[in-house]
């Protein structure tokens, strides 16, 4: 009895050893998950398709908090990494299917390109209910380094709509319809092929650094629910959007306090500028000049005149340096056709052009950096600065021959790009240039006032590039709206999420067929249609603009951060809508509350600046290659400084 007794006592007393061990062992795990992780934040790891991680970063303790939270981890696969360049807009085959056509490498972005911010839920809700079971899927899953070690901390508020875990409310998608291939991938999210994170970036230390940063960056997490499309939320990218009136005031800004470098001495072509800058701010007054629609400008009596002394005065002169096919090489078809009928143009003008460089007052520098991209851009590198190295050493090249470059840094130098990339490639060495880009993103160095926006025109016959031209009148238009097209980067997929198959007169579509029938079905669409939608894909430009204008539909600009063509001298309000990506689910509304009247206006108005956005073989008066010279003579006129 008596080591019976004993024998229990003794596992009575290991037992208790035993559960104060453990208990302290739960008091240090409880401790640790409340102080020593942000927020008091567990860690639970859930798989995910081809190379991504989804962690959870819950407190069971805390699992209601609103500091509840999502981090998403990608890690690229080889053989993942391409995407489709181009804008398909009915014509897809004719498009070039280009690999790994992304910006700068994470590794090599500037720091202020690359801070992250959350960005805000667009109002569709979804239902909170805990008892159904969810399960996570990542499809192609985004996020950008920061400094290389940085990673986004996305945190959920319960006002985001969204499903209850032991995560706290999860929304249910954050934007994205992912492919195995990447090739929905947007081309600002870009990750080195592996990376490991040492430093998080909490939601309060993002807020205190958004007012310096161009980009935030989109994060896409698919959750598939098992339930409709309608009960799909999103998160999208938040960009520092610029309204269409603030950039009227950068505009205004610029010309009235513009900055050029001055040279040590005005030459004759200077003071020629200065003299055409002074009878351009006292233009007489015009009120309906022959050829014109003045309600279409922003003061049709300075235009004027602006256009009739480039007629007079204007001279440029080409650089002969440089070698096909990157320079002295034009592309006529496609989406970066217009950087080729540029060049084809005014290398072949008589009028402009000259042989001596001291006659002229602008120097155009004949490279398409669409060209530049095809010839030398390493498919396995990720990045661009192979590309913009080239272009460094060809402006020593003319630097060093010519006196021009260095008199005046750059300014009275010239370029045309409407490749993605020509704004990276050329934001450094060439960043005093007047740089025409397609890509005119004000949140990511698009100067208003000293650059100006290429149009993008898609052209599918050098030969006839005016084909199928015009449109239906208002009263043979029934669709209220129409889009379609492939779905490049996060705002698309918002916009069918919404739209598609909602209303009878929302013809709100995904990719066409490319076959003939489909290409003409897509074109009798933009006939018909009173407002064509224009939303961004990848970069904040689209050929919708200048197609909506072709077929006489007025465009509604979808894209933040988007300076339209001829900023400098069109009244874009007057003949198109802007509205904000977050007011995609106010689509239908904002359209339908604007009077009927007002739509014959602003239709009658995309008529007549029709011909501003017409490229011929033989350049015609106020046509598009007038006008982008015209905007390059605008800018340097008005950067011009007296001693």
């Amino acid at each position: 009895m008596e080591t019976s007794a004993l024998f229990q006592r003794l596992c009575l007393v290991e037992i208790r050893r035993l559960l104060v061990v453990i208990g302290v062992a739960v008091i240090v795990i409880i401790l640790f998950q409340c102080f020593a992780l942000p927020y008091g934040k567990g860690w639970s790891v859930s798989p995910a398709k081809e190379g991504s991680v989804v962690m959870l970063i819950s407190n069971p303790i805390l699992s209601n908090s609103s500091k509840s939270s999502i981090r998403v981890f990608h890690i690229m696969t080889n053989g993942s990494d391409s995407s489709d360049l181009g804008e398909e807009a009915g014509d897809e085959d004719e498009i070039e299917n280009t690999e790994a056509d992304y910006e700068l490498s994470s590794n090599k972005i500037e720091q202020n390109d690359v801070l992250l911010k959350l960005g805000e839920m667009l109002g569709k809700s979804t239902d909170n209910t805990s008892s159904q079971e969810k399960s996570i899927e990542t499809g192609s899953k985004h996020l950008k380094q920061v400094g290389e070690t940085e990673i986004l901390e996305a945190t959920n508020s319960s006002t985001f709509g969204g499903i209850q875990s032991n995560a706290g409310t999860v929304p249910s998608v954050l934007l994205g319809v992912s492919k195995k291939n990447g090739e929905n991938r947007d081309r600002d999210s870009i990750t080195s092929d592996s990376f490991f994170p040492t430093k998080v970036i909490s939601l309060e230390h993002m807020e205190t650094q958004t007012k310096n940063a161009e980009l935030l960056q989109t994060i896409s997490v698919t959750l598939n629910n098992n339930s409709s499309r309608d009960s799909i939320s999103t998160l999208k990218r938040w960009e520092q959007s610029t309204s269409i009136s603030q950039m009227n005031s950068l505009l205004l800004h610029s010309l009235v306090y513009s900055h050029s470098m001055k040279p040590r001495r005005l030459s004759v072509r200077d003071r020629e500028l200065l003299s055409a800058k002074l009878e351009i701010e006292n233009a007489p007054r015009v009120d309906n000049p022959p050829g014109l629609y003045a309600s279409a400008f922003r003061n049709i009596s300075m235009f004027k005149r602006s256009y009739e002394l480039m007629e007079r005065m204007l001279k440029v002169y080409v650089y002969k340096e440089g070698e096909k096919p990157i320079f002295h090489q034009s592309k006529m078809r496609g989406i970066y056709a217009s950087e080729g009928w540029f060049m084809k143009l005014i290398e072949g003008n008589k009028k402009f052009v000259v042989r001596d460089p001291r006659k002229a007052h602008l120097f155009y520098l004949p490279f398409s950096p669409h060209m530049l991209r095809m010839a030398l851009f390493d498919r396995n590198s990720h990045n661009q600065k192979e590309l913009a190295e080239f272009l460094k050493n060809y402006v020593d090249l003319v630097a060093k021959k010519y006196t021009f470059w260095n008199r005046t840094g750059g300014t009275d130098h010239f370029l045309v790009g409407c490749h993605d990339w020509a704004s990276q490639m050329t934001r450094h060495h060439m960043r005093n240039c007047i740089r025409v880009l397609c890509n005119s993103n004000v949140a990511k160095g698009f100067k208003i006032g000293k650059d100006t926006t290429l149009p993008v025109t898609y052209i599918r016959s050098a030969e006839n590039p005016l084909k199928e031209l015009g449109g239906k009148s208002p009263s043979e238009r029934p669709i209220l709206a129409f889009f379609a097209g492939n779905m490049h980067g996060y705002l698309r997929p918002i916009l069918l999420e919404y739209w598609e198959n909602k209303e009878p007169d929302m013809k709100i579509l995904g990719p066409m067929s490319r076959d003939i029938a489909g290409k003409r079905r897509y074109r009798e669409y933009m006939k018909r249609s009173k407002y064509c939608i224009c939303a961004r894909g990848y970069e904040v430009h689209t050929p919708r603009v200048v197609e909506s204008i072709f077929y006489e539909c007025v465009p509604v600009i979808v894209s933040d951060n988007y300076v339209p063509p001829l900023f400098e001298v069109l009244n874009w309000e007057a003949f198109s809508v802007f509205i904000k990506e977050k007011d995609i689910p106010n689509l239908r509304n904002i359209l339908l509350s604007i009077p009927q009247e007002k739509y014959v206006a602003m239709q009658l108005g995309v008529k007549k600046v029709q011909q501003h956005f017409l490229w011929h073989k033989k350049p015609l008066k106020y046509d598009l290659f007038h006008m982008i010279l015209h905007s390059v003579w605008h800018s340097r006129v008005f950067h011009m400084e007296s001693k």
